[in-house]
């Protein structure tokens, strides 16, 4: 959920021209990530996100993939063998072992864990990963008619991408002595909710508040100071209120594009429709 699939055709128009070291801070579904790998073979590439089960997907997908797809196929043969009515069952008893698993707290059921995080987006309601106050995934069943569990071909080729890439789990500060002047760095954070009920998910049981924005605005600043090539996105506060100025005003010194994207996130299908988010970035615009 959140990914940027959709928006690549409009990212890649802001990519330099070679890219040899790159980072994303928030790497969350890697669509940015991994075109960037396909594109240019960067020689030195760092990934970050907050959340350490999905950081165990990454490291399960690099370094254990032959095992991660026995056990997807296994979990993929399962659920679609069921009746319809016994697949929400299953995945409710899978998704309290993946807690059950969370709550140990260790690096022992590594692949099990993987295995169940990619299920579980794959047959959750709208691929979300939403944590409650304990950090347990409480997202309900989506009941998909078909879903692709094992995506084999995908899953080993993402496998080989990896190979030479640095995957870390932490804040996204943690990546401040990696980047330097030639370094191309994407930013995908958690965005700011445009009204009080859009507070639809907690990536993790911290958030993510405004407080936490104008840091990550000062991190951007301070890495645009030693010559990085950024570009970051987030939601555009004016969908909602054509007087907030939240993000300009942070970023008054980048340059800010409005964008459009489909908003693929709302319990009313009516809501989904075509919204602004925001690009911004510290080169000139070639939109």
């Amino acid at each position: 959920a959140g990914g940027k699939t959709q928006l690549l055709p409009i990212i890649r128009k802001k990519y330099p021209q070679n890219v040899q070291k790159y980072c994303e801070p928030f790497v969350g579904g890697g669509a940015v990530l991994f075109d960037v790998l396909q594109e240019f073979h960067p020689s030195d590439v760092l990934i970050n996100d907050i959340n350490p089960e999905l950081i165990n997907v990454y490291n399960q997908i690099k370094t254990n993939i032959s095992n991660l797809l026995s056990l997807l196929d296994d979990l993929q043969e399962s659920f679609l063998s069921k009746e319809s009515a016994d697949r929400k069952e299953f995945y409710l008893t899978k998704r309290a072992t993946y807690n059950h698993f969370l709550e140990l707290h260790n690096n022992e059921n590594g692949p099990e864990k993987a295995a169940l995080f990619i299920f579980l987006n794959k047959t959750c309601f709208n691929g979300l990963y939403r944590v409650n106050s304990k950090g347990f995934f409480n997202v309900p069943f989506n009941n998909a008619k078909n879903p692709l569990i094992c995506d084999v071909n995908n899953l080993i080729d993402c496998s080989k991408l990896l190979q030479n890439v640095t995957i870390n789990v932490g804040d996204y500060s943690s990546c401040k002595d990696f980047i330097d002047n030639k370094t191309f760095v994407y930013i995908d954070p958690p965005y700011r909710p445009l009204t009080s009920s859009s507070y639809f998910t907690s990536y993790n049981e911290n958030g993510f508040t405004d407080k936490e924005q104008i840091e990550l605005g000062t991190f951007i600043t301070e890495i645009a100071k030693q010559g990085a090539h950024i570009i970051a996105s987030n939601s555009d506060p004016k969908n909602a209120d054509e007087e907030d100025n939240f993000f300009d005003d942070l970023y008054s010194e980048f340059n800010i594009e409005r964008i459009h994207a489909a908003r693929m996130i709302n319990s009313d299908a009516n809501k989904r429709g075509a919204i602004n988010e925001l690009l911004i970035s510290n080169i000139a615009s070639v939109l």
